[in-house]
C-alpha cells in the first residue's frame, strides 16, 4: 500500500494519493508511518491543517523516531511556525545525532535570522557526516555570503549548484551570490530556472524583474511580471506600483497613471504610489486628473495631512485656488499645524502678513517652539524692532536644549544685528556659526583651470538643425541662481532640478571629481553626454527641450559642449561676488558646502567665477549671464532677462513671493568692508572681471 501511495504522490495523483492514505490509516490505525503517508497526501492536497493532525499522530504512535519528528518539522515550517519547528528539530537529533538533514535545516533557519555564528557551527556539524555533501558547500556559501565575501560565495555555491542542478534552494542562493557580484546575467538566469520549475515560486518575478532592469531591459521587466498582474492573489499594490514605475521609464504614461489609480483606489493612503502620480501628473501637465483623483481620495479620508498637502502642490502657489484648498483644510483639521503652517504659507505669498502673524501665534499655542512659526515671529520683530528681536533670539539661544536648535537660530540672530547696523558683530555671529558647522557639511569642490593647460578648448562643432534645445543652468551659493529657477519653473518650462533632491541622479554631472577626466581620457566625452542622455527619461525628459540645473560648473565641461553639444546654453546666475559672499555666509545655500572662515571661502568662490571670466572674455559656448543684483525690485525686467537667455520672446511673470527670500539689497556688503575685509579682497579681482565696481 505504501508503494502505491509513494507513487501516486509522484505521479501528481494527489486524489489517488490522498484517498489510499486514508484506507491505509483504516486499516492500521495504530500504524505511525501510515500515518505519515497520510499527512504528506493531505498537504499534496492543500490541507494543511489536516496534514498537521496526522503527523502529530504519526509521532505520538512513535515518539523515539527521528524520522518522524524531523518530517513534522518540515511541516511545522510551512507555516512558519519557526518555534515548534526548532523543538522538533532538536528532539530529531536528540533521537539520532547523525541526522544530517536535521542540521541543515537548522542551519538554515539560523541564516534566516541572522545568527551567522549557529548557522556556521551547525554547518560544521554536517560537515562532519557528510563533507563534500552539496548542501555543505550551500550553507558554506550563504553564511560567506551573509560575511560580505561575495566571491567566494560564488565559487562554493556554483560548486553545489554542479553538484545539485535542479535543487531550487541551491539555485535560489546562487542567484543571490551572482547578484552580489553585480553578474546580471548569471543572476537572471538561476532565478528564471527557479520560476519555470516550480510554480509556488512565481513570486520571484519580483525580483527578475529587477535584475532585467539592471541590464537596461525594461520591455523584458514588464513581460516577466504579467503573469503576476493578471491572478487578483498575486497583483498586489506594491506589484503595480512597480510595474508603474517601469511603464514611466518607458513613456507608457496611460497605462502607468491607470495602474496608479487602482493602487490610490484600493488604498488612498499608499505614499509611494502617491509620489509617483504627483511625477506623472507633473510630466503630463494634467491637472483636472491630479485634483479630481486627490479630492476622491479627500472624500474617504478627510483627515489626511499628506493628502492635503498633495492638493495644494497642484494649486497656483497664493492663488485663489489655493486658498480654497487651505480653506477647506482648515475648516476639516482646524487645530492641525500642518493645516495652520499650510494656511500661513499661503497668506505669507498672498502678501497678507496681519493674516500671517495671527496663525504663527495661532501654531505656537497649538505647538510651542514650532520653529515654523517662531521664524516668523522673529522675522516680524527682526524687520519691526531689531534690538528687541536681538534680545528674543538670545534668549531663545539660551534655553535652547542642544547644540542643533542653536545653530538654527544663530543665522537670525546675525540678520537681527544686521538690521539694526550691528555689522561687526553680525559678520562675528556668521564667523563662528560657519566655521561650527563645517565639519558637519560638505568639503569644498576643487575646480579644474579655467583655461586649458597648454592648450585649447576642443573646436566648437556646428550645431545640427531640429536638435532639441539645451540648457545647463548654475550659480554659485549666494548668486540667487533659485531665482532664476523660479522663474523657469513658474513659466511651465522643463526644468530639471532633481539634482537637489535628497535621491539626485547618479550620473558624471552630478559628481565633480568626475568631470576632470575628460582631459585625462579616462572618461570620454561621449561617454559622459551619453550617460547623460540615457539618465533623462527617468528624469522626466524624453524629447524637446532640456533645462539641467547644475550643482556646480567647471569649464572642463566644455570637452563636451563643444564638440558635442554646441547649440547647448550654459545660464549662469550672478550677482556681485561680495554680495554673494555675504549672502551664503549669513543664510546658507542649497548646497551644504561647508567653510572654516569667510576667507577659505572667498577664495573659492574666486576660483570658481574664473571659469565664468574665462567663457564670457573667450565667449567658449553659447551662455547667457543673468544678473540677479536687483531681480526683487524689478521681477518683470529679471524674467524677461531669463526669457531671454532661453531664446524666448515673451515669459510668464512669477508673483514675487515664488522668487523667495533676498535678505540683502544690491551693494549690502559695503557694510561689512570692516570686519570682512580679508575676505572681499579676494573677490575684488573677480568681481571687476564681471564689471562690478571695486568698491
Amino acid at each position: 500500500m505504501q508503494e502505491r501511495i509513494f507513487a501516486a504522490l509522484r505521479r501528481g495523483a494527489n486524489a489517488e494519493a490522498l484517498s489510499l492514505a486514508r484506507v491505509s490509516v483504516a486499516e492500521a490505525p495504530h500504524d505511525a508511518h501510515a500515518y505519515a503517508l497520510l499527512a504528506h497526501a493531505e498537504r499534496a492536497n492543500g490541507d494543511q491543517v489536516a496534514a498537521q493532525h496526522a503527523i502529530a499522530r504519526a509521532v505520538l504512535l512513535a515518539p523515539q523516531d527521528p524520522n518522524l519528528h524531523f518530517q513534522r518539522a518540515g511541516f511545522l515550517l510551512t507555516e512558519h511556525r519557526l518555534g515548534e519547528a526548532q523543538a522538533a528539530l532538536a528532539r530529531t537529533l536528540d533521537l539520532d545525532p547523525n541526522q544530517f538533514p536535521a542540521y541543515i535545516m537548522q542551519a538554515q533557519m539560523a541564516i534566516g535570522r541572522g545568527d551567522i555564528d549557529e548557522a556556521e557551527r551547525l554547518q560544521r556539524s554536517a560537515a562532519r557526516l557528510s563533507p563534500d555533501h552539496a548542501w555543505v558547500k550551500t550553507l558554506e556559501g550563504m553564511t560567506a555570503l551573509r560575511r560580505g565575501d561575495g566571491a567566494r560565495a560564488q565559487a562554493l555555491l556554483t560548486r553545489a549548484a554542479e553538484q545539485m542542478p535542479d535543487d531550487l534552494q541551491v539555485l535560489y542562493a546562487l542567484g543571490f551570490a551572482h547578484l552580489d557580484q553585480r553578474q546580471f546575467a548569471f543572476a537572471e538566469q538561476a532565478f528564471r530556472k527557479i520560476i519555470d520549475r516550480s510554480p509556488a515560486m512565481q513570486g520571484l518575478r519580483g525580483l527578475l524583474a529587477d535584475v532585467l532592469l539592471q541590464q537596461q531591459r525594461p520591455d523584458e521587466a514588464l513581460e516577466v511580471l504579467q503573469p503576476l498582474l493578471e491572478v487578483p492573489a498575486t497583483a498586489t499594490a506594491a506589484l503595480k506600483r512597480m510595474t508603474a514605475e517601469l511603464e514611466m521609464t518607458m513613456g507608457r504614461q496611460e497605462s502607468a497613471i491607470q495602474r496608479l489609480r487602482e493602487v490610490l483606489a484600493e488604498d488612498p493612503r499608499d505614499s509611494r504610489a502617491w509620489s509617483l502620480a504627483t511625477a506623472m501628473w507633473r510630466r503630463t501637465g494634467d491637472v483636472a486628473d491630479a485634483r479630481s483623483t486627490i479630492d476622491a481620495a479627500l472624500e474617504r479620508y478627510p483627515e489626511t495631512a499628506r493628502l492635503w498637502q498633495l492638493r495644494l502642490a497642484f494649486e497656483p502657489e497664493g492663488g485663489d485656488g489655493a486658498k480654497a484648498v487651505a480653506d477647506r483644510w482648515l475648516a476639516t483639521m482646524p487645530d492641525h499645524v500642518l493645516a495652520l503652517e499650510a494656511a500661513m504659507h499661503l497668506h505669507e505669498a498672498r502678501g497678507d502678513t496681519e493674516a500671517v502673524d495671527a496663525l504663527a501665534q495661532r501654531i505656537i499655542e497649538v505647538e510651542p517652539g514650532r520653529t515654523s512659526a517662531e521664524m516668523r515671529v522673529i522675522d516680524r520683530k527682526i524687520r519691526d524692532q531689531p534690538e528687541a528681536a536681538i534680545d528674543h533670539i538670545e534668549g531663545l539661544i539660551a534655553k535652547a536644549g542642544n547644540d542643533d536648535a542653536k545653530r538654527g537660530l544663530m543665522p537670525w540672530l546675525g540678520y537681527a544685528q544686521d538690521r539694526a547696523g550691528h555689522y561687526a558683530d553680525a559678520a562675528m555671529t556668521w564667523t563662528a556659526l560657519n566655521a561650527s558647522n563645517a565639519a558637519l557639511r560638505w568639503p569644498l569642490t576643487s575646480p579644474g583651470p579655467a583655461e586649458p593647460a597648454g592648450g585649447a578648448w576642443p573646436d566648437a562643432a556646428t550645431p545640427i538643425p531640429g536638435t532639441p534645445p539645451v540648457a545647463y543652468l548654475w550659480g554659485l551659493p549666494g548668486s540667487g541662481v533659485e531665482k532664476v529657477a523660479a522663474v523657469i519653473g513658474h513659466a511651465g518650462y522643463p526644468l530639471c532640478a532633481d539634482r537637489f533632491a535628497p535621491d539626485p541622479p547618479q550620473a558624471p554631472l552630478q559628481n565633480p571629481d568626475t568631470i576632470a577626466p575628460p582631459n585625462d581620457g579616462t572618461l570620454t566625452p561621449e561617454r559622459l553626454l551619453a550617460e547623460w542622455r540615457a539618465a533623462l527619461p527617468a528624469r522626466g525628459i524624453r524629447d524637446g527641450i532640456v533645462i539641467d540645473w547644475l550643482p556646480f560648473w567647471d569649464n572642463a565641461l566644455l570637452n563636451m559642449l563643444r564638440p558635442l553639444q554646441p547649440g547647448a546654453i550654459v545660464m549662469i546666475a550672478l550677482r556681485d561676488p561680495r554680495d554673494m559672499l555675504l549672502e551664503w555666509l549669513a543664510f546658507g545655500s542649497r548646497m551644504p558646502y561647508g567653510r572654516a572662515s569667510p576667507t577659505e571661502a572667498a577664495q573659492w568662490m574666486a576660483r570658481q567665477l574664473q571659469h565664468v571670466v574665462a567663457l564670457r572674455q573667450g565667449n567658449l559656448q553659447p551662455h547667457k549671464i543673468v544678473a540677479t543684483d536687483h531681480a526683487m525690485a524689478h521681477v518683470e525686467a529679471f524674467a524677461a532677462e531669463v526669457g531671454g537667455g532661453l531664446g524666448l520672446e515673451e515669459i510668464q511673470v512669477p508673483p514675487d513671493a515664488a522668487l523667495g527670500p533676498q535678505r540683502f539689497a544690491f551693494g549690502h556688503w559695503r557694510h561689512y568692508a570692516k570686519p570682512l575685509a580679508e575676505p572681499f579682497a579676494r573677490l575684488s579681482q573677480v568681481a571687476q572681471a564681471l564689471g562690478y565696481p571695486e568698491r
